[in-house]
């Protein structure tokens, strides 16, 4: 259980949290919820320790274990793999012990080393990396080699692999893509301890919580249930106390009338008086606050006739570098698609060759005379001049536009009276991506390329973008992690893969499926044995018999042997051994276990296809 007490906590002189109280029992999924500026981060500081509250306290029962996500990792020499692993503190200084420890010792540390696991972290290390994105052939390779955003996912992947009793992750996925991020939602799933999230990813929070705390006027409320649940929640709330203050409003009006009509009147004087303490008595109803709505509003395009874009037999790259080839795609209007596929894969290239920013190699690509494309990326925020106002910027990109017309153009995006006057460098992340979608429609285009337009915003501008979108008459192709955003937003899904873009054909739980199923099989050896269709002939079916029951004897021997082997180390434990000898009889049991786990799949997937054919 963690007990928030009637904690205030300040920045400056802004009050976050006054008197707020929460409780969270153990096991908890808690998605933490509210405006920009709330105070959510700097909960997860007082919960750090890393922050002091004015008033009240946090009590964590004894040895609770809080992790988080490191803001930086400086540059070190060492290979992530043996990074993540030094994290498991226990565990590393288990080891450093064996070196130095009386044969009493021994006996104690190896007990204690396979409690914790110890011989079969490499194996999950591994595997989180893999999960984030990282080949086998990074894990190898030194921290430094890595850049901001790899590091982010180091970062995480040492706070997923580390034990913890309580985990805070703040914006997990902002530094990931759909496929990492899919991973990602599965791996929390099986999480058993306590998990603290704060996201302003839909999808996550209603997927993966099971209870939402909202800062609401700088107090805790506790909701149960996913976020959708908390909305519904709070929407009936409303309701109700809408109700409640619409009646409260007619009895004052009512008990007021009475009053103004008979208060100099001797006869109706004591009446007169009674209903004025009735009204000094009547409380008022306090509605719940909201967020200030967000708004979006893209400008419609004219319509063009298809294609908008065509391309024949693409190729395309950097330098000598073949990126994507053999590209025979069609864009028409109105068209509707996300693009999938792992980081690296080449879905910003593919936008890139799109947007005119990258030229083919070969192959022919055309597009509509009359079309303007407008494009949106992440990166894009870090080349505005951050010494010109939001106004002067776009007055700039709309040189014939007279001022007035120029701030219009900015108020739909929300960029409005000072906001449009702040500049560029004061204003948030947010803003800055507004001002960017301002910038990219100046033309009103008729397609619009998006990449991870929703790492900035907000849960309300999330939605504003999605109903913008919706009204949107053009075309859309979205580059973007958000699965609430795709769903909501695509109605083609592209997978780039292997060099190429084509149409998938299935939808985005499909995928996920896939995704998790090549990440498990990529971590052990494909079965030989198959299952085989109802299709087959007689002699057919005698043939693959007999082909399953020679893979079913060699594998239920080379299983016997691997036994064989594994009690003959798990027995060496039983001597006395030098620290070293320790060591390596660990490597070699983890490293048997992991095989004769491998070969009791394959045995299984073998005698399921055999008992098909009987």
């Amino acid at each position: 259980m963690i007990d928030i007490n009637d904690i205030t906590v300040r920045i400056g002189s802004k009050v976050l949290l006054d008197h707020a109280s929460a409780h969270i029992a153990d096991g908890w999924k808690v998605g933490l919820v509210g405006p920009n500026g709330c105070g959510k981060s700097t909960l997860f500081r007082v919960l750090q320790g890393g922050l002091e509250t004015e008033s009240g306290n946090i009590a964590f029962p004894a040895r609770y274990k809080v992790v988080y996500v490191e803001q930086e990792i400086s540059d070190i020499d060492s290979p992530i793999l043996d990074f993540i692993l030094n994290k498991d503190e226990e565990r590393r200084q288990l080891l450093e012990k064996l070196d130095k420890a009386s044969p009493l010792e021994l006996g104690e540390i190896h007990e204690r080393l396979n409690a914790v696991s110890a011989a079969s972290a490499p194996a999950r290390a591994a595997a989180i990396l893999n999960g984030l994105g990282f080949s086998n052939e990074d894990l190898t390779r030194a921290v430094r080699e890595f850049s901001g955003g790899w590091r982010m996912r180091l970062a995480l992947a040492a706070a997923l692999f580390q034990p913890s009793d309580v985990l805070l992750l703040d914006e997990p996925t902002n530094h990931l893509d759909l496929e990492a991020g899919m991973w990602l939602q599965s791996h929390l799933e099986k999480y058993a301890g306590t998990l603290v999230l704060i996201s302003h990813d839909r999808a996550i929070l209603n997927d993966l919580c099971n209870y939402i705390i909202h800062f609401d006027s700088q107090k805790l409320v506790t909701y149960s249930g996913n976020y959708d649940t908390f909305r519904k929640t709070r929407a009936l709330q409303q309701e109700l106390l809408s109700k409640q203050a619409a009646k409260l409003e007619h009895k004052r009006r009512h008990l007021q009338s009475f009053v103004d009509r008979f208060r100099y009147k001797a006869s109706k004087a004591k009446q007169a008086q009674s209903r004025i303490k009735m009204l000094e008595k009547l409380e008022s109803v306090t509605l719940l606050e909201d967020s200030a709505a967000a708004h979006f509003d893209f400008p419609q395009p004219e319509p063009l006739s298809p294609p908008l874009i065509s391309l024949e037999d693409v190729s395309t790259g950097y330098g000598e570098k073949l990126v994507l080839k053999n590209l025979n795609l069609r864009i028409v209007d109105n068209d509707r698609i996300a693009l999938l596929g792992a980081n690296g894969n080449g879905k910003s290239t593919f936008a890139k060759l799109l947007s005119g920013r990258l030229a083919p190699m070969s192959g022919r690509l055309k597009a509509s005379a009359k079309l303007e494309i407008g494009y949106f990326a992440q990166h894009q925020s870090e080349e505005l001049p951050l010494d010109m106002t939001a106004c002067e910027y776009m007055a700039t990109l709309m040189p014939e536009a007279l001022e007035p017309k120029v701030r219009a153009h900015l108020a739909r995006f929300g960029l409005e009276k000072e906001k449009a006057l702040t500049q560029i460098a004061k204003l948030s992340g947010g803003e800055k991506a507004r001002l960017l979608f301002a910038a990219m429609t100046k033309s009103a285009p008729g397609l619009l390329i998006l990449d991870e337009p929703t790492n900035h915003l907000d849960m309300e501008a999330r939605e504003a973008l999605i109903t913008a979108l919706n009204e949107y008459q053009g075309s859309v192709i979205l580059i973007t992690h958000d699965l609430h955003l795709i769903e909501l937003i695509a109605d083609t899904l592209w997978l780039v893969k292997n060099n190429t873009c084509r149409e998938y054909d299935g939808d985005l739980e499909d995928y996920r499926r896939e995704l998790l199923d090549e990440k498990k099989t990529a971590r052990r050896p494909e079965p030989k044995a198959k299952p085989t269709d109802t299709g087959l002939s007689g002699k057919e079916k005698m043939l693959q018999k007999k082909a399953l029951q020679s893979d079913i004897r060699r594998l239920e021997h080379r299983m016997d042997r691997l036994q064989e082997e594994r009690q003959r180390l798990q027995e060496a434990f039983m001597r006395e051994l030098t620290p070293a000898e320790i060591i390596a009889a660990q490597k070699d049991l983890a490293y048997t276990e992991n095989q004769l786990a491998d070969l009791e799949n394959e045995w299984l997937e073998a005698s399921a296809a055999l008992e098909k054919l009987n």
